[in-house]
């Protein structure tokens, strides 16, 4: 079943044409990697479905829904949630207050006030941290942790909100070999509760976790399909060998 369908979205900025009638299709339960050369349109198709940009023209539409024009908390209200390159944790709080503090951000402002969260996400908190396989770091600050850590906390603190979608740009950025690998070995297995978007420059790492990849190049789909097709494809091989 279709989750996530952009139709015809185009972005432009002045004269630049960032994007042009983009389609792009996410299925419930599926890992989609979204790959191209550098200034391809990765991160503006990614930042309109997360509505940080706005598309000049087109619909994004999530279970059904249109969400083309709306806010990024009105996005995260109908089921998607993302993780953008740069890492944002709150460094000096441990490993369980950041968790806790995103599951928090969901409830009542009343419920906060008197303090009746903590007892009842603390189950949650600690099944969100041994998918990340962070739970024996729960008590450790956030800022002693590797950077590979970090990147899984703040994947587990977008997991609060029990995304249908999850969307994750260069989830490996700055990773050891080993970091990546089990950094795949996560993502596969968060699939089973959400379908997961992932724009990354790494073409190994994406070949061996996604289910179906989409090249962009200069705006607009080049071909999507499985890893295989992506692979056999002359016109993919033409644009990684001259443009990346």
């Amino acid at each position: 079943m279709t989750l996530l369908e952009a139709r015809g979205v185009a972005k432009t900025f002045g004269q630049l044409a960032a994007l042009s009638d983009v389609d792009f299709i996410v299925e419930d339960g599926q890992l989609h990697g979204l790959i191209g050369p550098n200034g391809s349109g990765k991160s503006t198709l990614l930042k309109c479905i997360a509505g940080a940009e706005l598309p000049t023209r087109g619909r994004i539409l999530l279970g059904g829904g249109d969400i083309t024009e709306a806010t990024p908390s009105e996005r995260a209200r109908a089921g998607l949630s993302l993780k953008f390159q740069v890492t944002s944790v709150f460094l000096e709080l441990s490993v369980y207050h950041n968790v806790l503090l995103a599951l928090q951000a969901h409830d009542p402002l009343a419920s906060l006030t008197f303090s009746r969260t903590r007892d009842r996400l603390h189950g949650r908190v600690m099944e969100i941290l041994a998918q990340l396989r962070l739970r024996e770091r729960a008590p450790a600050p956030a800022g002693v942790l590797s950077h590979g850590e970090q990147q899984w906390l703040e994947i587990a603190m977008a997991l609060a909100s029990r995304p249908r979608l999850l969307l994750l740009d260069e989830p490996t950025g700055g990773m050891s070999v080993e970091e990546r690998r089990a950094t795949g070995q996560l993502l596969v297995g968060l699939k089973r509760s959400c379908s997961i978007v992932v724009v990354e420059h790494d073409l190994d790492f994406i070949r061996e976790i996604c289910d179906v990849l989409t090249v962009l190049d200069q705006g607009r789909v080049l071909q999507t399909g499985t890893v295989e097709q992506i692979q056999r494809s002359r016109k993919v091989q033409e644009v990684y060998l001259t443009r990346v």
